[in-house]
């Protein structure tokens, strides 16, 4: 039995990872903002502390950690997965105040989650620590700027994290999905449920549930075994040809 703290919970890959781990008999905490949406995922699982908080806030994210009891203290396994994009228009149409929005979720805040939760899985030699990338940090797109580019330091941040950890028996993998399909469309479209939809009309996308065993075969290989990058498609997605602009 292992302590999993997933961020992101309330909906999407999240509560889909959540439900995994849990219904395969290990102590979840869930981490989120909509504490309603927490208290029915606690309902699902039979093992399940929520915490009802902004990963951004440095202080209330600690405190909220201080107060987990005992036996869910010890925490074997991070999975960051809360994130999010905001537009898609070009870089000289965006609005700021989105990039900074993506960069604080995406970037800071995992990074100071993974600096509070790390030193404890370094001192028992035993942890994991599984990020929610994505195939947008990798492969360019229109409209992809701030978002593609948080999702490469996701990737380059796991990355460094192993190199650091060599010897530590402390295991880190970065997980980075194609197209999906989950809330993440409505918060890009800022709740426009008809572009969302549209996105995925036809595609047969990724579910939640796709990433959720993804993330949790990474999570129970033996120890010996280390995924250091799991990138992941619908069959029904590839690569962009190269495009060529005429004058």
């Amino acid at each position: 039995m292992m302590v999993v703290l997933v961020t992101g919970a309330s909906s999407g890959f999240g509560r889909a990872i959540a439900k995994k781990f849990g219904e395969n008999a290990h102590k979840v905490i869930a981490l989120a903002r909509r504490k309603d949406k927490l208290e029915s995922l606690q309902k699902e699982i039979p093992q399940c502390e929520i915490l009802s908080c902004d990963v951004c806030d440095k202080e209330g994210l600690k405190q909220s950690l201080e107060t987990l009891p005992k036996d869910f203290k010890t925490i074997d396994i991070l999975v960051n997965n809360a994130g999010l994009a905001l537009g898609i228009e070009p870089a000289q149409m965006c609005d700021f105040n989105d990039w900074e929005r993506m960069i604080e979720v995406n970037i800071t805040a995992l990074s100071y989650l993974t600096h509070l939760v790390l030193p404890q899985m370094v001192e028992r030699k035993n942890g994991h620590i599984i990020t929610l990338g994505s195939i947008a940090g990798k492969y360019p797109y229109p409209g992809g700027n701030v978002y593609g580019a948080t999702k490469a330091f996701v990737r380059q941040f796991a990355l460094g994290l192993r190199a650091d950890l060599a010897g530590t028996n402390v295991r880190v993998s970065d997980i980075e999905p194609g197209l999906a399909e989950s809330e993440f469309s409505l918060v890009r479209f800022k709740g426009d449920k008809e572009r969302a939809n549209a996105l995925y009309q036809g595609s047969n996308a990724l579910q939640p549930q796709d990433i959720a065993e993804a993330v949790y075969w990474v999570a129970t290989l033996p120890k010996h075994i280390n995924i250091n990058t799991l990138e992941m498609m619908p069959t029904s997605q590839s690569f962009s040809a190269l495009r060529v602009s005429k004058a």
